[in-house]
């Protein structure tokens, strides 16, 4: 197990080309480039998918589903599946299918309930709509996190390739730490799936399996006290574990933005612990650091090394200290804002607001704008007509829409 282990990390080992930037002294512009309306209140909403003909979808992390329309009339979606709710658990994102005009399939990431705590999953189920009524109909679970287990940054987001024939499936190391550097474990990875949740061919582990039992463990205290961590118990797969053959790369804390730029690269976006939030640039088969290496601390205090020690892992193309707590990435692709095209828009927990991010098409990126909304930021997403709409994360959270001033 040592060997294959070894085998594995060395084909990770890699270092970034391009220099770091440290977002985080980043200063509000002074006004906003945007009129801010609230249209509906929700328990706790997390994500926004648009239909085509502007309604929304849009989760509530207790457990539902919501249809709305621009005006702010809501539908609850039957059919959805049940949720383990407990602090940053619950019902998380919803996608459309990259064929949704043809097959109406709608995917949703969750922490479905387990026997002990809970466990990410991802399914899909076929939107339809008969008058004032929507349901899920058909849903089914394509993939499952296990062991199921005690803590929260289950990650949830899911990028679907640009030809439409796979998805990125984002999965956090549920604050367990160690386990993210685990082949074996897909918590602090992002997996590479076909559209029907199987390993992907061309991964950089495609064929290759995993041991068979593995350890779970509870959340730690920090970093350093994970090395050491009670088991609690031991989980056998009932087949195969193929972890390692649906897995891109790995190393990921909280990885709750995940989005294709218009070049086709990949970017994810993650939380630090206090301070090290970080905007990656992501490639097969690389090891992005977690928790091996930070610019941020431990909750506690206690160091982490930081990456700079640590030529062979991928650092961040920007990070964040102190932290912005990201909520989503999305890359604006509208008319309303002509001057933002091309660029990703970062929403802010403890920041409050959006971050503008823009690209140089060879790796590099930089925060040239950011805008204090005075709320927790949870999602920002652009509806078909190039308006934005962002979600506040809050009981109840607010739905904004944002236009042009």
């Amino acid at each position: 197990m040592k060997r294959k282990s070894a085998i594995i990390f060395a084909a990770l080992a890699t270092g970034s080309v391009h220099a770091q930037t440290n977002a985080g002294d980043q200063k509000p512009d002074a006004d906003l480039p945007f009129n801010i309306t609230k249209v509906a209140d929700f328990q706790l909403p997390w994500r926004i998918a648009f239909l085509p003909d502007g309604r929304m979808l849009v989760t509530e992390k207790v457990g539902h589903l919501q249809l709305v329309t621009p005006q702010g009339a809501k539908t609850e979606v039957q059919g959805v599946p049940p949720v383990y709710f407990e602090g940053q658990n619950g019902m998380l994102g919803v996608f459309l299918s990259p064929h949704y005009a043809k097959d109406h399939n709608v995917y949703l990431t969750y922490v479905a309930p387990g026997d002990y705590g809970g466990g990410l999953a991802m399914g899909r189920g076929k939107l339809v709509l008969d008058g004032d009524q929507a349901r899920l109909e058909g849903f089914e679970v394509l993939w499952r996190q296990m062991p199921t287990g005690k803590g929260g940054q289950a990650g949830a987001q899911i990028a679907f390739s640009p030809d439409g024939k796979y998805l990125f499936l984002t999965v956090g190391d549920r604050q367990r730490f160690t386990p993210a550097q685990d082949p074996d474990q897909p918590v602090g990875k992002i997996l590479r799936l076909t559209l029907d949740g199987k390993p992907a061919p061309g991964n950089p582990w495609a064929g290759k399996e995993g041991a068979r039992t593995i350890p779970l463990i509870d959340p730690a205290g920090n970093t350093e006290e994970a090395k050491t961590a009670k088991v609690v118990s031991t989980y056998t797969f009932p087949g195969p574990n193929l972890t390692p053959a649906e897995t891109w790369s790995i190393g990921h804390r909280t990885p709750y933005g995940l989005a294709f730029a218009p070049n086709g690269q990949l970017w994810e976006l993650e939380h630090g612990p206090r301070g090290g939030d970080e905007l990656n640039l992501i490639q097969r088969g690389k090891n992005y650091g977690w928790p091996l290496v930070s610019y941020g601390v431990n909750y506690d205090g206690v160091a982490i090394p930081s990456p700079d020690t640590r030529p062979d892992l991928v650092k961040p193309v920007i990070y964040w200290v102190p932290v912005i707590a990201p909520g989503n990435l999305m890359f604006y692709k509208g008319n309303l804002f002509p001057h933002w095209k091309g660029s990703a828009l970062l929403s802010g927990l403890v920041s409050m607001g959006i971050v503008r991010v823009t690209f140089d098409g060879k790796g590099g990126a930089t925060a040239v704008q950011r805008w204090d909304l005075g709320k927790r930021i949870r999602d920002v997403e652009e509806a078909p007509d190039g308006s934005l709409w962002i979600l506040q994360d809050a009981s109840p959270g607010g739905l904004f829409h944002l236009t042009p001033k």
